[in-house]
């Protein structure tokens, strides 16, 4: 018998190598090499270019001029959740493979299951699960009060098995629950592993692309809140999502890494239950929920997320350290930042804090990636430090630069009329953001440096 080939593949960026090192030369991680058995092609299944094989057969040679390509817009299907679809860019896309992640708990698999019951009443779905029973889902599906005719369900693991079951069904969404349970014949690793989850990933996504068929992924996480398996499973789906939320918070957050069919970075909202998850048609009520008495250290700021602004609270809180190094902790925005803020607070603002423990925190879990949160961030520490409250009806949005200039962020006019829908009456803006005329009872402050904001309190 001839000998079984194996490469060695990072988890963490994908690169393969003929042998075994101990630092990947792409990533530079330490450790992160896996074995992985490459799989005989097989017969009839030709290789391409690139050398993976079974793929020649099913491409179509035919060279096309891109001006001849059909523009007409590939139809959607509704997930029922009005959230679900605003992530996923407007809904699913058949033909599509998307990758659902998320911490044990977080609801990947009560999401899917709500999405699959619903769409089953008129759609042609199957639904397979790798970790539970038939049982305990429909207990769940009982439990969660959902329509259960017409789902079909499979209990199975080996991708062989689900595909020969899904080109006897020929259903239009496919939902695999999970990725890492699942495992090819041929291959000698156990599932889970580097080889395992790369291999059946691409076999179930080549069977969603050639049958035109949604194909739903649950995928798990490390520790880190990456996604378990090998990086390379990142680049062969079109979408990317993960669930955010703990298990102490009955919010959930759907958050959009990666998205050929959509914007990314797009957030949905949802709430956890009895009857599972409900989506959160105005998330900015539910994070500006705020106390009567307004405490120093506490601020709202818009932030945008992917196509919408969303109104959160920042809370900081300024102590003198009895330490020789004080401390800067933040959580829902980048603890780097957040040193580069107080640097240039001290040299132009004239307020020092190096003797202080800074601690920062966005109200209900959220995270910023964005810039615009600088100003409100600052002001919040301002006032915790001075022990002052700002006041009630105040948002701030806005970037600072190293030398204390006040940039612009995107979308200003979007930002400034969702806070005057909430009620806000003043605002403090980079100059570039402010309006011609202002919101109807709301006051607009332009400012151009660190210096103009902190004049304006």
């Amino acid at each position: 018998m001839a000998k079984a080939k194996s490469a060695f593949v990072c988890t963490e960026c994908g690169a393969e190598y003929r042998k075994w090192q101990g630092q990947c030369s792409s990533c530079n991680e330490w450790n992160t090499l896996s074995e992985v058995r490459l799989a005989s092609a097989r017969p009839g299944g030709g290789t391409t270019a690139t050398g993976r094989a079974g793929y020649a057969g099913d491409l179509s040679r035919d060279v096309v001029d891109l001006s001849n390509v059909d523009l007409s817009e590939v139809p959607r299907l509704s997930s029922t959740f009005s959230e679900f679809d605003r992530v996923l860019g407007g809904g699913l896309v058949p033909g599509s493979a998307v990758l659902l992640g998320g911490n044990p708990g977080a609801g990947k698999s009560t999401l899917l299951l709500q999405t699959a019951c619903k769409l089953a009443q008129q759609r042609r779905i199957l639904y397979v699960t790798g970790e539970e029973s038939l049982s305990q889902v429909a207990m769940r599906a009982h439990r969660l009060q959902l329509p259960t005719s017409g789902l079909k369900m499979l209990a199975e693991t080996s991708v062989e098995t689900i595909l020969a079951v899904a080109e006897r069904e020929k259903p239009e969404i496919l939902v695999i629950d999970s990725i890492q349970t699942m495992h090819l014949e041929d291959i000698s690793s156990a599932p889970g592993g580097v080889a395992q989850v790369r291999e059946s990933a691409a076999a179930l996504t080549r069977f969603a692309k050639q049958t035109n068929t949604v194909l739903l992924l649950v995928g798990h996480v490390t520790k880190d809140g990456t996604l378990a398996g090998p990086k390379v499973l990142e680049h062969m789906i079109d979408a990317s999502l993960l669930l955010e939320g703990g298990a102490d918070s009955r919010f959930r957050t759907l958050r959009g890494q990666k998205n050929r069919f959509g914007a990314v970075n797009e957030l949905g909202v949802f709430a956890m239950l009895e009857q599972g998850l409900k989506e959160v048609k105005n998330p900015s009520a539910i994070f500006l929920s705020r106390q009567e008495e307004q405490a120093p250290g506490s601020l709202v700021m818009v932030v945008w997320e992917g196509t919408r602004p969303i109104l959160v609270e920042v809370q900081a809180l300024v102590d003198e350290s009895a330490l020789g190094n004080p401390r800067r902790v933040a959580v829902g925005v980048d603890q780097n930042r957040l040193a580069m803020l107080l640097a240039v607070l001290n040299r132009h603002g004239g307020l020092f804090t190096g003797d202080q423990d800074v601690f920062l925190n966005v109200v209900g879990g959220v995270k910023v990636l964005e810039t615009s949160a600088d100003l409100a961030v600052l002001l919040a520490v301002v006032s915790s430090l001075q022990n002052r409250a700002l006041p009630k009806e105040l948002v701030v949005f806005g970037e600072v630069g190293l030398s204390g200039e006040i940039r612009p962020v995107p979308s200003g006019q979007e930002r400034i009329a969702e806070a005057a829908k909430h009620g806000f009456l003043r605002a403090i803006v980079p100059r570039a953001n402010a309006p011609k005329q202002s919101p109807k009872g709301m006051e607009v402050i332009a400012v151009d440096k660190l210096s103009d904001a902190l004049e304006a309190l």
